[in-house]
């Protein structure tokens, strides 16, 4: 019996069949990304000839798990809709090529899309640190961080035809709507009573804020979820928490000292009041502060119900990857920073 292809294999056998004028397709500089929580993320490159020309050509291709961090909410036809829908667009963002629905063929959907050259150094390290403080000091890449947000708020999402996210009704429904995104995943994930959870809850629920309006938001923007290259921002990726929204959400995530730790600067790169400056500037928007404020304490509930999802996932024997374990200590860290944001 002959054994199976191995996943390598099987990818070259699919791209063969998109690029039927490819000839000697080989693939190479094979990458097997230890990143991304719910999808998982294969870099290389495609070479080949076609019409008596060489061709070379980055893929990245991502795989849903159907164990992944954000459980049913990651939607990988989703993430690839949106890319599609940003490709005539100002903003930063890889194109994608294909989306494939049929498990057989890599025991899950996937989608293949362009390889941004650049790197994502990883905010948390002290490489990753060290590289975006110099960067400050440069001065370009902390511009092309707030240019690359003021893109996505100021996009005509309409017109780029992202109404398939789902829009909000006028007034506070924007934020209800997330809590009650996250409260579902709480709700799937959770192992005992959290009564700080449940007080903070219900301190969102009547503290809704209107939004000042509806733009095109990230959800997760931050220097980790960015390419760079050559000091400035070559593609944000990660779509996964996308939506038609307020923009002081994603504000509220720069700001938010959940992203920076130990840091002065916003996600280790921007000054704040730069930040707030030029953001203003290039938007039109007025930051409110007390609106990112609730944000933050949003994000911090949103942060315990990714937490739980993922130690459950683990705790259930549904996804062996450590770090999923690892979350299981990071519920009550985030807990205190909300009850202290509270009051309590």
């Amino acid at each position: 019996m002959a054994a199976d292809k191995s996943v390598q294999e099987k990818i070259r056998d699919y791209l063969k069949g998109k690029i039927p004028a490819a000839r000697d397709l080989e693939l190479t500089d094979w990458v097997h990304s230890p990143g991304g929580w719910s999808h998982e993320i294969h870099i290389f490159y495609g070479n080949w000839h076609e019409n008596g020309r060489t061709m070379r050509l980055g893929f990245c291709l991502r795989k849903d798990p159907g164990v992944g961090l954000l459980r049913e909410l990651s939607s990988l036809r989703e993430h690839y809709d949106v890319l599609k829908a940003l490709e005539a667009t100002p903003a930063p963002t890889p194109k994608a090529y294909w989306y494939e629905e049929d498990p057989s063929l890599l025991g899950g959907p996937f989608f293949v899309m362009e390889k941004i050259e650049g790197d994502v150094p990883n905010p948390w390290s002290r490489a990753g640190k060290q590289f975006y403080a110099e960067a400050a000091k440069r001065g370009k890449l902390p511009k092309s961080f707030i240019e690359a947000l003021a893109s996505l708020h100021n996009l005509d999402w309409k017109a780029a035809g992202l109404h398939f996210l789902g829009v909000p009704r006028p007034g506070n429904d924007f934020a209800l709507r997330e809590i009650a995104k996250w409260e579902r995943l709480i709700d799937e994930s959770a192992r005992k009573p959290e009564p700080v959870l449940t007080e903070l809850l219900m301190w969102l629920k009547a503290n809704a804020p209107v939004a000042q309006r509806l733009a095109f938001v990230h959800g997760a923007y931050r220097t980790g979820n960015l390419i760079v290259n050559n000091d400035a921002i070559a593609a944000i990726i990660d779509w996964e928490l996308q939506v038609i929204g307020d923009p002081m959400y994603d504000v509220a995530y720069v700001l938010s000292d959940l992203n920076r730790e130990s840091s002065p600067l916003l996600s280790c790169l921007v000054e704040r009041d730069f930040f707030i400056d030029y953001y203003q500037q290039l938007t039109g928007l007025t930051i409110d502060f007390e609106v990112c404020r609730y944000y933050d304490i949003l994000y911090m509930m949103r942060s315990t119900a990714f937490w739980l999802s993922a130690s459950g996932l683990f705790a259930d024997g549904r996804n062996k990857d450590l770090r999923l374990a690892r979350t299981t200590y990071s519920v009550p860290v985030v807990l205190d920073m909300a009850a202290k944001a509270l009051g309590f």
